[in-house]
């Protein structure tokens, strides 16, 4: 019964929200940043092969896609350890802690890093609406291509000419209006859409947006219940602050009665 109550109390001391949080923010980040990366690879390779048989006419295009890659490996790298130290604080400002360590006692640093992390979730939770907002624009291009290839084919069942339909990327900014050829028309736009990369691109693109909103949840999850503790901690250093001043005024207390029955003893 021993070994049992012990086990009870040490799942009582989980911070099951923090730990929901926690691996709902590494799922996330990690179908954003893995997905994100092999699509962004895939589009490359889409736009060399069909749209910007030129190089210098994408590169630029290039650097920023390569930039972005790396900057998918520091967001990885960081949310690894930003998620762990939400973790690590959501163990010790939970109740059950207090309640299995009867000294556990807040100080201003802890109240102070408590409010900082706040803050700071607060900030990376912005920052990935914007993420999450950008994440979809990839997603609306690659969605109206697949719905002209779409549109494509049932004009092909009903025998039209289907050499004008077309679709033209350089009116989206991605790549210059002088780039060579710069869109796909017919027969061209249909081997496009019914390549591998294409379709592995366009679903890549949909689970990345998918992390980023996960991730987004996680956070506003996260914020909750870091503000919780926050007032957790300020309750309970205001309930040890009253519990100083309580003992000391019974101690003072104390000290005066056994200074009037000294006196008394002594007059007596």
């Amino acid at each position: 019964m021993g070994c049992f109550e012990c086990c009870i109390k040490c799942l009582g001391g989980v911070p099951y929200a923090s730990l929901v949080a926690t691996i709902l923010c590494f799922s996330g980040v990690a179908l954003f940043c893995g997905c994100g990366h092999v699509a962004l690879t895939g589009t490359v390779t889409i736009l060399e092969a069909h749209f910007s048989t030129v190089t210098s006419d994408h590169a630029m295009l290039t650097d920023i896609i390569q930039l972005m890659q790396y900057v998918i490996y520091g967001i990885a790298s960081f949310f690894f350890l930003y998620g762990i130290i939400l973790l690590a604080e959501g163990f010790y400002t939970t109740s059950a802690v207090k309640e299995l360590h009867s000294e556990f006692k807040t100080t201003i640093c802890g109240r102070c890093i408590s409010g900082m992390f706040v803050f700071l979730t607060y900030v990376l939770g912005v920052a990935w609406l914007g993420v999450f907002g950008f994440s979809a624009v990839p997603v609306f291009l690659f969605y109206n291509m697949w719905s002209t290839c779409a549109a494509m084919k049932s004009l092909a069942a009903n025998l039209t000419n289907i050499d004008s339909v077309c679709v033209d990327v350089r009116q989206y900014g991605i790549i210059p209006w002088n780039a060579t050829p710069g869109k796909a028309c017919g027969s061209t736009l249909g081997d496009i859409c019914n390549t591998s990369e294409f379709y592995l691109s366009y679903h890549l693109y949909i689970v990345a947006c998918a992390g980023a909103g996960a991730t987004v949840i996680a956070l506003i999850h996260f914020l909750m219940i870091l503000s919780a503790n926050w007032a957790y901690l300020k309750d309970a250093s205001q309930m040890h602050a009253y519990q100083d001043i309580k003992m000391k005024e019974e101690r003072e207390l104390q000290d005066i009665t056994s200074r009037s029955k000294e006196c008394l003893n002594s007059y007596t």
